[in-house]
């Protein structure tokens, strides 16, 4: 009896320890990656309508001229094969996100969405691949898939060929972006009428794997480090924020500080996270919409809905060009529609719905994220009464200089306040954003932040 006891409390250990730890996709099944897949994962053939081509590579570098280091626009020339607007858009309402419906709703006169021919612009380069074909077999989800599990030697696109929702959100979040970055940017909150200011900052981002004085072991669980300093309006000028994003926010929440430039002192900030306010939004969107959604994953319960045919913000180069003003972009309601270029693209649908128990002002996000690239392009925000709230769109423009997934710039629409943020836009910067700089432990440590927000 004792030897059967022994036994069968082993077998339920083992049991446990298969449920915590989910396996990573077989080598037979990895093969497809650069086959019948495209080597991030997506299918490589096109549609049946041909609506949407084969992927054959993507763009690569000096696809389009540079305007001071700037990104061009490779496909200027084109113009919109149709414009969907409130009167059409029962028309294609198969191909619409139900927040994209409701904006036409919101906005009858003014919201739009031109439809252009689909491009497949999404390349990394070869060295990404071969990590996304080894991150297939060996990362595991732990901690009922708010972790990764043999992650710390390859960091990007841990499940390419996803089995669950939580897998495809991972690979947003571990996207390859260019490699270390700085950048001046901007942010605005319009009024109902269009009035705005403008939010000036610039931001840092660096990546454990790419940084100097990393010791062996010391930033397994960290994902990246970023800092955001605001530069304008004066009153907000001289604050900081430093991100320690870690992968396991579960066993290590995320680390936060902001230094208060009218204060001169170093806190830390449990607040920039979840639910909290984003930083410089007037309360338009919370610190988790930056990125389309970042940070963990544990509150929600995440649900694979599968793929669709969606129109999408894509390609919208010429919404970061610096030849167009932030005046040009910025109207009531919502940016400049006329501006924009969409697509019809393959798209993960995922669904994340609140845990019993758990706070989110965000009781469920419908998210759609693009399938070459896996960024997030459209994403429906709803409140706790189930009523669809804000949408959010990100208007990919991906860096064929560098190979990168990237957005030209992010919004975030309230449709109960007829307010929105949009943000990281560049397109009045002095500079274009640098890559590739070197970054030190150094520069990402509280005792930085004061030196960085002396004014």
């Amino acid at each position: 009896m004792k030897t059967t006891s022994m036994l069968r409390a082993g077998a339920l250990t083992l049991s446990l320890l298969a449920t915590s730890v989910l396996a990573a996709v077989s080598p037979q099944e990895a093969a497809q990656l650069g086959n019948t897949l495209t080597p991030l994962g997506a299918e490589k053939a096109g549609n049946a309508e041909g609506s949407i081509p084969a992927w054959t590579g993507g763009l690569k570098p000096g696809a389009a001229p540079l305007d001071r280091g700037f990104l061009g626009d490779p496909f200027a020339a084109d113009k919109p094969q149709f414009v969907i607007t409130a009167a059409n858009a029962e028309q294609y309402k198969d191909k619409l996100t139900p927040g994209q419906l409701a904006m036409f709703k919101r906005y009858p006169d003014s919201y739009k969405i031109p439809v252009y021919k689909t491009q497949r612009t999404a390349a990394n380069p070869q060295e990404i691949y071969e990590i996304a074909k080894k991150s297939a077999v060996t990362t595991q989800l732990i901690n009922d898939g708010s972790g990764l599990a043999n992650f710390s030697q390859t960091r990007y696109y841990p499940f390419p060929i996803p089995k669950s929702g939580v897998e495809v959100y991972w690979n947003h979040t571990n996207r390859y972006r260019g490699g270390n970055m700085q950048r001046q940017a901007a942010q605005a909150a319009p009024q109902a009428n269009g009035s705005y200011s403008i939010v000036e900052y610039n931001d840092e981002l660096a990546f454990p794997q790419l940084m100097e004085g990393v010791e062996s072991g010391q930033a397994d669980n960290i994902l990246y480090f970023y800092k955001q300093e605001i530069t304008a309006p004066s009153r907000l000028a001289g604050s900081v924020v430093l991100i320690h994003e870690t992968i396991d926010q579960v066993k290590e929440p995320r680390l936060a500080w902001v230094y208060n430039a009218g204060q001169r002192r170093v806190r830390r900030a449990p607040q920039v996270a979840y639910d909290g306010p984003g930083n410089g939004s007037d309360g338009m969107r919370t610190a988790d919409n930056t990125d389309m959604m970042n940070g963990a994953p544990d509150r929600y319960d995440w649900k694979l809905i599968g793929k669709k045919e969606l129109y999408i913000p894509y390609n919208n180069y010429r919404l970061q060009s610096p030849k167009v003003k932030y005046d040009e972009i910025i109207k009531p309601g919502h940016i400049n529609q006329d501006l924009t270029r969409y697509e019809l693209h393959r798209v993960w649908h995922v669904e994340a719905t609140l845990k019993p128990g758990q706070r989110h002002v965000y009781a469920k996000r419908d998210l759609y994220f693009d399938e070459d690239t896996w960024q997030l392009a459209e994403v429906d925000h709803y409140d706790g009464r189930g009523q669809l709230w804000r949408v959010g769109e990100g208007y990919t423009a991906n860096d064929y200089e560098r190979g990168s997934a990237a957005y030209a710039m992010l919004g975030i629409y309230d449709l109960i306040a007829g307010r929105y943020n949009v943000l990281a836009l560049i397109n009045e910067s002095k500079q274009a954003p640098v890559y590739g700089k070197p970054a030190k432990m150094n520069d990402f440590t509280p005792a930085a932040l004061r030196i960085a927000g002396v004014r």
